[in-house]
């Protein structure tokens, strides 16, 4: 019944609205109302001081810096994500993209979804360690990193550049397999919401992180941010295990160990 309610309100979707129209205005619109959503939370807890003792650092940004991260964020996606979804429509077509009926099959979408998460985490891994060499951490991902003490909206706050280079690590998953456009929602959705998390500068009992193995999450990124770009590591965007494999979490690794040992000292 449930599957036949979703078939049922995605074919009022497609009555309504053209294909280009679903894949484009209304795929940047749901990316906004996700994004925004689940991002603000961070910002409120960290301006009003809700959850401090979740707080993974104890400073704090300034209404003012928040607000200029908001604005910027508004700014980019108008001016770079939206023109760049509409101008890519014909590429997803050639790649396979479709919306009619039927849905994929639970199965289908779940095995998708999780070869996307695995292959965007290991090209996203190789990309993110390129921006932090000297000439890009520069000129290009610093502005990421303008950013020291992350909140939720920070995780797309970066230069044009490397939204479009980064940008890529999540299409080749769906290029390869030609998926569905509710598939590619669904995809979206979760992606926007890990990335969310792994910036909200909390962590809480019920991060994830605690429940899913070799999942980063918050703490794993928040390392990321709060130290040099030359001794970051962690560049991996949702696992753990390729900077476990090439050593780039050692420093956190450490320093996770000299915090469990003044944790029982104190």
């Amino acid at each position: 019944m449930a599957e036949s309610a979703l078939e049922s309100a995605w074919e009022g979707l497609t009555s309504s609205f053209t294909e280009f129209q679903l894949a484009t205005v209304v795929t940047f619109l749901l990316h906004e109302s996700v994004f925004f959503l689940s991002g603000l939370p961070s910002l409120l807890f960290e301006r009003f001081g809700f959850f401090a003792k979740y707080k993974i650092q104890k400073k704090s940004n300034t209404p003012a810096y928040q607000n200029r991260c908001v604005l910027r964020l508004i700014l980019y996606h108008v001016c770079v994500n939206l023109p760049v979804m509409i101008f890519s429509y014909p590429a997803f077509k050639f790649m396979g993209l479709r919306s009619s009926l039927p849905l994929p099959h639970w199965m289908v979408i779940v095995s998708q979804v999780l070869f996307y998460f695995v292959l965007e985490d290991f090209i996203f891994y190789w990309g993110h360690r390129a921006l932090h060499s000297k000439w890009l951490y520069k000129h290009v991902h610093s502005i990421h990193h303008e950013y020291a003490t992350p909140f939720g909206l920070t995780s797309e706050y970066a230069h044009p550049a490397e939204i479009l280079f980064l940008g890529f690590a999540t299409i080749v998953g769906p290029a390869l397999t030609g998926p569905h456009l509710f598939t590619l929602w669904v995809w979206m959705v979760l992606r926007v919401l890990e990335t969310v998390e792994a910036h909200s500068g909390y962590h809480f009992p019920w991060s994830p992180s605690n429940f899913l193995p070799l999942y980063g999450g918050s703490e794993f990124h928040d390392y990321h941010h709060r130290v040099l770009y030359t001794k970051s590591g962690n560049y991996a965007s949702t696992f753990v295990y390729m900077d476990w494999l090439f050593g780039t979490d050692k420093d956190y690794r450490d320093a996770k160990v000299m915090e469990e040992k003044d944790r029982k000292h104190l």
